[in-house]
């Protein structure tokens, strides 16, 4: 039959779901492929309107909220419904819908939907071979019991179901030797129906299935089961194999005597490649060709359960150090090219080893080594993938990259761990190592592991915590080291937890910065702070500030408002800058600093602790300097003349500058008293908090 040509149309609605237009192309193009593959006895126009409602279904399926692939499956048996049982009816119905499916929504939806069509798709078909094996088995059932009285009738319908069946049959003698097959059966055996003299039911299944076969004729023949029904491989004339299903039936005699079997062979190759290479997708990366994190994952539980106790397991878990810079560089498409070579590197450098490679996701890979005694020790494996990663990769002509690689390693981890457990070790240690720097590892240390998950609870909580009530700001005297008298109160935070006491303020500053949560607590800390002091002696509110404070983009805004909601005068807030966020580069900091003191507020340096920090204090507005804490532990835990002499000097370069001196964690008097001879103006501690 002719159908109409289809043509492409790839307008959407603005919520990204195919239009109505392109909907109806969709189906049109899928009516003429598949309606090329089988004969169908309807028209075009009733297959494509049938095929309309079928891409409706399909799209509010991969666009389901939550997700659920398998309504897409009766999509599959409608097919089937519709007798569109071609050969290759299923695979461009695969093709067509991936591509057009794929345009609007996730691959993983795609593949995840295409896969339930095909489970019904297959389920429907094997029905409908079931349904076809039934009535073969009723006919040659009445073919016996009738066999005087209608035989000449009921070979004819045996004849017509045999000769005119899709799918292979078989008449076999009860030792398996074929007595005849039909066309479907010679045409996927690559055989003349003439040409089976002699020949086996059994010498064309593969041998390693054959004697599975043999008993299930067995169980049948002895009245164990009523109905085979078996998936083998099949052996054709050209030595290729193929997946089939047999489904067997005893013919009996009209005393029930059994005479013969009757096979149906269905070929069941396209879906058993399709759903391999489904499978395949749904565990493997598609840009590497690894094994993706839910295939590492399974692999890794069976090794834990599995492992030699002797020698045990590692696992490597290692980022790539400054990809972003190779991508977004030389873009996109070269980060791809460079993950692709890292992966061939990895797979290479542990090839010998009982090992898998799998990509983690991004630029994260994981290996797993099940270990024996010539294992090469963590060091050497480390060491030779980075040797490996450090020969360029050629992009052209000209462009060779290269990258190293830092690790977090768990060696000979225990068997109880679970992989997902055992994962999230192995990216913790990964990470304590990146803040060593790049080409790093470390080895996951249990102690240190607990010690992090115990930061980690608290860092989560600290959202809740403060919403409850139990953040509060305190406050602490600056002194004047001359007089003793207070000139400035500094705002800190404090966390008042029912089980781990009150943390202080540096301990609630590294937590809030392990969630985003700085900003906005450092925000309210400032409002606070404002509120509290605007009313009461006229001391100036000194607020420190962290790096990621102080280049934020919003610093002023956020100061202005406060300003602004509390009514305190600039003139009595000083806001204190990290000299390393002054002195980098892009400057982000000291143009907030400038702003500031331009609408009033003082500020400080923290942290001056080298004479190279001096630079900002003559190109930036400052009134203040506080000593970093590690001259100032450092000078009360040794009299050391050169110490003296070198935080002395320093004091009298920040004096030059025009600011005066800070120092925190003063403790005692005799610290007091040493800090003044040296030339410090004022002071925090202990000493002056009693």
């Amino acid at each position: 039959m002719t159908v109409p040509n289809p043509y492409e149309d790839a307008s959407s609605t603005p919520g990204g779901a195919p239009s109505a237009r392109r909907r109806a192309t969709l189906a049109r193009k899928w009516a003429y492929l598949i309606g090329s593959t089988a004969y169908l006895p309807y028209s075009h126009k009733e297959l494509e309107s049938h095929l309309r409602e079928l891409v409706d279904q399909l799209i509010d399926v991969v666009r389901s909220r939550p997700f659920e692939p398998a309504p897409a499956s009766r999509a599959g048996a409608r097919l089937v419904e519709l007798r569109c049982v071609g050969p290759d009816s299923l695979r461009r119905t695969l093709e067509v819908l991936g591509k057009a499916l794929a345009r609007d929504q996730p691959a993983d939806r795609v593949v995840l939907t295409l896969g339930a069509l095909t489970t019904g798709y297959s389920e429907a078909q094997r029905e409908m071979f079931q349904k076809q094996q039934r009535e073969l088995n009723r006919t040659l059932l009445d073919v016996e019991r009738e066999a005087r009285r209608q035989q000449a009738m009921t070979q004819a319908q045996f004849e017509e179901v045999f000769v005119g069946s899709a799918s292979g049959v078989a008449v076999t003698e009860l030792d398996g030797s074929l007595v005849r097959i039909n066309a479907a059966l010679g045409k996927t055996l690559n055989r003349a129906p003439a040409d089976i003299a002699g020949v086996s039911l059994f010498d064309l299944i593969h041998p390693e299935d054959a004697a599975g076969l043999r008993e299930g004729y067995r169980e049948l023949l002895d009245g164990e089961i009523n109905r085979l029904r078996i998936g083998r491989r099949l052996l054709t004339e050209t030595g290729e194999t193929m997946w089939v299903t047999l489904t067997g039936g005893v013919i009996r005699d009209a005393s029930g005597k059994a005479e013969r079997f009757v096979t149906i062979v269905d070929d069941d190759t396209d879906v058993s490649l399709l759903q391999r290479r489904l499978s395949h997708q749904a565990l493997h990366d598609a840009l590497t060709g690894l094994p993706n994190r839910q295939f590492f994952s399974t692999r890794l539980e069976r090794a834990l359960r599995l492992a030699d106790p002797a020698t045990g397991i590692t696992v490597f878990h290692l980022d790539l150090d400054g990809f972003s810079v190779i991508t977004d560089g030389l873009g996109p498409g070269s980060g791809d090219r460079l993950l692709r070579s890292v992966a061939g590197t990895l797979k290479a450098v542990v090839a010998e080893e009982n090992a898998i490679v799998a990509r983690l996701g991004g630029d994260e890979f994981g290996i797993l080594i099940e270990n024996t005694g010539s294992t090469p020790d963590i060091g050497t494996t480390i060491r030779r993938i980075n040797q490996e990663l450090a020969e360029p990769v050629y992009l052209d002509e000209h462009t060779g990259v290269a990258v190293s690689a830092t690790f977090g390693v768990a060696h000979r981890p225990s068997p109880e761990l679970a992989p997902s457990e055992l994962l999230r070790a192995t990216d913790m240690t990964l990470r304590r190592a990146q803040r060593n720097g790049h080409r790093q590892w470390q080895v996951f240390d249990p102690a240190q592991d607990a010690r992090d998950r115990h930061d980690f609870s608290l860092a989560a909580s600290m959202a809740g915590a403060w919403e409850l009530g139990e953040l509060e700001v305190v406050y602490r005297p600056a002194v004047r080291l001359e007089d003793r008298t207070t000139t400035a109160v500094e705002a800190l935070l404090r966390w008042n937890h029912e089980r781990e006491g009150a943390l202080g303020h540096e301990t609630c500053v590294e937590l809030a910065g392990r969630t985003g949560l700085l900003l906005p607590l450092g925000e309210w800390l400032l409002r606070t702070a404002c509120e509290k002091v605007r009313d009461g002696q006229k001391h100036v509110l000194v607020v420190g500030l962290t790096p990621e404070q102080a280049i934020d983009p919003d610093l002023v805004g956020t100061v202005r408002r406060a300003l602004a909601e509390t009514g305190l005068n600039p003139a009595r807030l000083r806001l204190g800058f990290p000299v390393r966020a002054l002195l980098a580069e892009r400057g982000e900091a000291a143009d907030n600093l400038r702003v500031l003191a331009e609408i009033g507020v003082y500020s400080e340096v923290l942290d001056f602790g080298a004479g190279g920090d001096v630079g900002c204090l003559g190109e930036l507005p400052v009134r203040t300097v506080r000593l970093a804490r590690r001259l100032v532990d450092r000078r009360h835990e040794a009299s050391s003349l050169l110490v003296a002499r070198s935080v002395a000097n320093l004091i009298e370069l920040a004096h030059l500058a025009g600011t005066t001196v800070l120092v925190d964690g003063i403790g005692t008097a005799e610290q007091a008293d040493w800090w003044r001879q040296a030339g410090a103006d004022a002071g925090f501690g202990p000493y002056f908090s009693v």
